[in-house]
């Protein structure tokens, strides 16, 4: 009862979304599914921090992984706030329960090569407006390490023709200037006149569909997908990819890390910094091969 209860509430009052719903309903079914398992019946004022503790232990012992855990001790830790809140229980069991700790997982990027490979191959781009526009868009996510929404969002007026520059709106309304080269700044021009020329109906944004209405997320995310398909080695193939690409390449050639942060647009340094574990990586990788005594 309580656990229906619950899900309305989710859905009505704090109005989230029914993907969310459905994610919280199927760690409640599971929790609940073991707690009946082990006791006589769900009842939450017989469940205690152990009952939960050992849950985890068990999820973990059927190989989920950490993060997966976590998410699911923070439903039930939101459920039993809601029985509190309610009057049903008097402590929440779970609300000193520490999450497992993940291990950090390095971001994926494509190297310079592979992306340059994709860019100048003509197979893969269209030889119309949306095939030309696809390209740039793959070269600019790449260029800038902007990400997906801050292109999305990008209007003809944020392009300073003067300095060659991109005003880039990030979170919080946060802005910053991205620098063009010459050349890049040649295709920006390139591109809108292209744009321009085929495209009948008026719009603000700097990359549109041939209706002429923004380029949104999703058809962002779509483009940049399929445009990555040919480099199996990468699990990942989405816009934030190319931005985890530009910093890693960034780094790898010499750019301080203060500057990188600031031209991704990172509040703390500490965000840009796992871009240093990667480029160490590599050059683990490029040590082993290259050395003679290596693997020795």
């Amino acid at each position: 009862m309580w656990k229906e209860k619950f899900l309305s509430y989710l859905r009505h009052e704090k109005n989230y979304s029914s993907h969310t719903e459905i994610s919280y309903f199927r760690d409640l079914e599971q929790f609940q599914e073991y707690i009946e398992r082990e006791m006589t019946g769900f009842d939450p004022l017989l469940i205690d921090a152990d009952v939960v503790r050992n849950w985890m232990y068990e999820l973990n012992a059927l190989g989920l992984k950490p993060r997966s855990i976590n998410r699911k001790l923070s439903t039930i830790r939101s459920f039993f706030h809601y029985l509190l809140k309610k009057g049903v229980i008097s402590k929440n069991p779970a609300v000193n329960i520490k999450g497992l700790k993940a291990p950090k997982e390095l971001p994926q990027f494509a190297t310079n090569d592979e992306l340059s490979r994709i860019l100048e191959d003509d197979s893969l781009f269209s030889d119309d407006f949306e095939g030309r526009r696809d390209r740039f868009l793959l070269e600019l996510f790449y260029l800038t390490g902007a990400r997906r929404s801050e292109l999305v969002n990008l209007n003809d007026s944020d392009i300073n023709h003067d300095r060659k520059e991109l005003l880039i709106t990030g979170k919080g309304n946060k802005q910053r200037m991205i620098p063009l080269s010459d050349k890049s700044y040649e295709k920006l021009t390139n591109y809108i006149i292209e744009r321009d020329r085929d495209i009948e109906n008026k719009s603000p944004a700097l990359f549109v569909r041939i209706n002429g209405e923004r380029l949104n997320a999703h058809n962002m995310y779509i483009i940049i997908n399929k445009s990555l398909e040919s480099i199996t080695t990468m699990g990942k193939k989405s816009p934030h990819t190319l931005r985890h690409s530009f910093a890693t390449e960034m780094l790898n050639n010499g750019a301080e890390i203060t500057a990188v942060k600031q031209l991704l647009g990172h509040a703390s340094l500490a965000s840009t910094e796992i871009y240093t574990h990667v480029t160490f990586e590599e050059l683990k990788k490029v040590y082993n091969k290259a050395h003679p005594r290596a693997k020795n």
